[in-house]
């Protein structure tokens, strides 16, 4: 059956049809034919989107590390699963087979349940991306507990806000983390976040950069002289298919995280499924995606998607420019890597240094490009395909969300012909349409609308932990009947999606409505423009004036501001019309962005309008002190 490994466009379309016209024989067969199960499903699906409610494969039992390493023992026992490579390129690489990753897993696994952890208990887990990290999260599904992984570069408060809110018993850490030439002391975050989580019993440590720091008797222990002592054997729970597997929280435009829960049985299926597709996953390839495990990309297509289909996949704990800018080649030509998924936002720095960082290696064992996060913009699609995939290998440009647990459009390599800033089409059990302000369907091609979703798939979140009304309110109530992604999206001719940013990065102007990433592609064609970020302000006369934020390249930065004005909104004029130009035009050195690298726009929207006391909490920035030299600078 080829249902699992789409090969070619026309095989697609063949699958395409079947998983809409029979979903549930589709994912049942997929379900049976690739993985393995303790007791066999009653139903494969029951949904209801007014409730919502959705559950499949019920009634079926199952654990999800029985399918990412138990079952790989006996042919890929000696494989490598995980490839670490550290922050220091000096520091050697750790090889992880599967053999010793089940060993690893079930010690961690056996440490948690002498710590108290059982069943349906919340494990926090703050770690760097080393081994441990990865290790965790299967420990915690090993025993049935429920990871909520928090990027570890969030504060103190972001930290004890998510903490409390799934009133997690354990805390996972280190004693500190590297990142390029810098350490940062996890410990003393974690510190100053349980002074105000009455729920956190004990904190195990990680010792990863060797720094002194606070131990707090009968709370915290050291995890390794633990791991030493545990059994090497440790059964796996059974899980009912909906038994929740993570919480990972998102941020919402208003109001506090969401805790989105992901349930195990579909996710699985559905995270395996599209990793085996998007990436053409081959048996010796070597996958690597840059994310951070602390965000659902990492979830899904670092950890459980690759692992359940016996991948090899590589954590590399530093940053792109450390000790150079040509540090992600260099692992590229290391490892032979074969499939490379990062974010625009990585591919715009880099594309701003100087091309020998690429030049100098060999990037030769490269067959597929991903792109994750964000919609990817011309400029730096034609800069990855050019000088990165030396135009023979596709680029798959990712749409998916944290709600979704899985990729949702997207190329399959060598079966969706590419075309630059489209995600193209869905993936099989995908049902996409695009509505209008009123609810309606827009039908045909060549036509632009709301995102929604029409029916359910295998690895959507299921609610929002501890607030189920929350969850109606956000994704089922806009348009009956449908999931709203929050994102427009436009239907060319023959069917590819384009995603044109959220639905509140809309700005009507004049009675006309302006996304704001197809202004930004625009901007960012000019020759000394790295990147730029577009709102809306007040405007007497139009409602609302565009605002724009600009980051020039090195080559820019001696260049007359009020030409590169002009030029700017030339370029604007020429692209998309006049009505379009900009009002206010900004330069400065960085935009605020979050640490999975997504703009905060609302951020820049109020010191647009000049609502510097309502920024809320910065903390929680990649770069927070951008956001002072933007105010200092406003115009």
């Amino acid at each position: 059956m080829s249902n699992y490994h789409i090969k070619h466009l026309e095989e697609y379309y063949q699958v395409y049809r079947k998983s809409i016209q029979n979903p549930d024989i589709f994912w049942e067969e997929i379900a049976e034919e690739h993985f393995v199960w303790r007791k066999r499903w009653n139903t494969v699906l029951e949904w209801d989107f007014s409730k919502p409610e959705i559950k499949w494969f019920k009634g079926a039992q199952l654990n999800i590390t029985e399918n990412c390493i138990d079952r790989h023992l006996r042919t890929r026992g000696s494989k490598t699963a995980l490839l670490f490579e550290p922050n220091n390129p000096d520091e050697s690489t750790q090889h992880i087979t599967y053999n010793q990753l089940y060993k690893r897993v079930n010690q961690f696994a056996n440490v948690l349940k002498d710590q108290g952890i059982k069943k349906g208990d919340r494990v926090c887990i703050y770690l760097p991306m080393i081994p441990e990290l990865a290790i965790a999260t299967l420990a915690c599904a090993r025993i049935g507990a429920i990871h909520s992984v928090v990027f570890a570069g969030f504060s103190a408060t972001a930290l004890a806000t998510r903490i409390n809110d799934s009133d997690c018993k354990l805390v996972i850490t280190a004693d500190g983390s590297y990142r390029g030439a810098k350490t940062i002391d996890l410990k003393t975050i974690v510190d100053d976040a349980l002074k105000h989580t009455p729920c956190v019993k004990n904190v195990l440590v990680v010792k990863r950069i060797g720094s002194s720091i606070n131990m707090q008797t009968n709370r915290d222990k050291w995890l390794q002289p633990l791991l030493d002592n545990a059994l090497t054997e440790c059964e796996p729970e059974i899980m009912n298919a909906e038994d929740p597997l993570f919480i990972l929280y998102t941020s919402g435009s208003t109001g506090t995280p969401k805790g989105m829960v992901h349930t195990t049985a579909g996710y699985m299926v559905y995270t395996a499924f599209t990793f085996k597709n998007a990436f053409q996953y081959q048996e010796n390839d070597v996958y690597w995606c840059t994310a951070d495990i602390g965000w659902i990309t990492g979830h899904s297509y670092i950890v459980y998607g690759p692992l359940a289909n016996g991948a090899t996949t590589v954590l590399y704990e530093g940053v792109p420019n450390y000790p150079d800018w040509g540090r992600f080649w260099k692992i590229i030509e290391k490892h032979k890597i074969t499939q490379f998924y990062t974010a625009p936002t990585a591919i715009r720095a880099l594309a701003k240094e100087n091309l020998k960082h690429v030049e100098k290696h060999d990037l030769s064992s490269l067959k597929i490009l991903g792109s994750v996060g964000e919609p990817i913009n011309e400029e730096a699609w034609h800069w990855y395909d050019t000088n990165i995939g030396k135009k023979k290998c596709p680029i798959i440009d990712t749409w998916w969300q944290t709600e979704t647990g899985g990729i949702m459009i997207s190329p399959i390599p060598y079966a969706t012909p590419t075309k630059p800033t489209y995600a193209t089409l869905p993936f099989p059990g995908i049902q996409p349409v695009l509505m209008d302000e009123n609810g309606n369907e827009i039908k045909g091609n060549q036509v632009d609308g709301r995102l929604c979703i029409k029916f359910p798939w295998p690895s959507m979140a299921r609610t929002i932990w501890n607030n189920h009304q929350r969850y109606r309110e956000t994704y089922f109530t806009a348009y009956k009947n449908n999931y709203f992604t929050g994102d427009g999206a436009l239907r060319d001719e023959v069917g590819y999606y384009r995603i044109t940013g959220r639905v509140d990065d809309v700005i009507i102007v004049s009675g006309h409505n302006l996304g704001t990433a197809p202004i930004e592609d625009a901007i960012n064609l000019h020759p000394a423009i790295a990147e730029s970020a577009i709102v809306g302000f007040p405007h007497d006369i139009k409602g609302n004036a565009l605002y724009g934020y600009v980051i020039l390249k090195e080559t820019g930065t001696n260049r007359n501001h009020d030409n590169l004005r002009k030029e700017i909104n030339q370029i604007i004029t020429e692209h998309i019309g006049p009505i379009a130009k900009l009002d206010k035009i900004q330069f400065t050195s960085g935009l605020p962005k979050t640490r999975s690298g997504k703009i905060m726009r609302r951020i820049l929207r109020k010191i647009a309008s000049s609502e510097f006391d309502t920024l809320g909490d910065t903390s929680t920035l990649l770069n927070p002190e951008v956001v002072q030299e933007i105010i200092t600078n406003v115009l």
